[in-house]
């Protein structure tokens, strides 16, 4: 990836966004982090420090509002111009629950932050990469290894994540002629506050609630920045980086 690319990073208050944005940060790029939470943002931007001083802009907002999505990347390209690449990482957990006992609005809200609000911010992306001069960038998506395989009492989840699967590949189809570049990463038990509890054990497929081995966050977002800094006549479709002995190969 050139020096001074923009960068838009939903989800960045903290676990895999924030330490992606760090990175993309520490290596000399603009970034915008966007989240819920403007005191998590804040902090984020403080921790990067003064040598991210004019390259970091901050921007409170929720995925599931197209108003407030539009507004994020009007404000991105006013103070930088251009759109480079787009993480879409924003996403939530619904709590455990059998389908049958699934209720809808735990539903409706895993789909509008975990698979509309990826096509709200992927919409206004591809439409300003459509128009910029250079033309181009790219979007990664964070689909998660749940993409793949469910886990136990994750209807919610597992389905929205599989949805990205589609996402990502129509993106990828319909952004060729633009030099737009779209590909998934699926990250495994990366080390978050979301993950804490997988080292106190989590259910799995046949009953037994197991502890399950994590991976440092920084890991997933290397290789974020890795999917980022190629050219864009080279893409990398789908990328599975996971802690090595979680239950994902076998599992079930």
């Amino acid at each position: 990836m050139a020096p001074e690319q923009v960068v838009v990073i939903t989800g960045a208050g903290g676990g895999i966004g924030k330490s992606t944005a760090l990175l993309f940060l520490a290596e000399g790029h603009r970034v915008v982090l966007s989240g819920r939470s403007s005191d998590r943002l804040t902090r984020a931007v403080d921790e990067a420090g003064a040598t991210a001083e004019g390259r970091a802009l901050a921007i409170p907002t929720d995925v599931r509002d197209p108003d407030a999505v539009a507004e994020l990347f009007n404000q991105a390209r006013e103070r930088f111009g251009r759109i480079d690449v787009l993480f879409n990482n924003a996403g939530i957990f619904t709590p455990a629950s059998s389908v049958e006992d699934l209720p809808l609005e735990q539903w409706r809200d895993a789909v509008d932050t975990n698979l509309t609000g990826t096509f709200l911010a992927t919409r206004e992306a591809f439409r300003i990469m459509k128009a910029q001069s250079p033309r181009g960038g790219r979007i990664i998506n964070n689909g998660s290894i749940s993409a793949h395989v469910p886990r136990p009492f994750s209807a919610a989840y597992t389905a929205t994540k599989h949805a990205i699967t589609g996402l990502t590949r129509s993106t990828a189809l319909d952004g060729r002629r633009y030099n737009i570049a779209c590909g998934q990463i699926d990250i495994g038990n990366a080390a978050t506050d979301l993950t804490a509890a997988m080292g106190k054990g989590v259910p799995q497929a046949d009953g037994r609630i197991l502890p399950e081995p994590t991976m440092h966050v920084d890991h997933a977002a290397r290789a974020v920045v890795h999917m980022a800094s190629l050219p864009l006549d080279a893409n990398v479709q789908f990328m599975t980086i996971m802690a090595t002995g979680m239950p994902y190969i076998g599992r079930g």
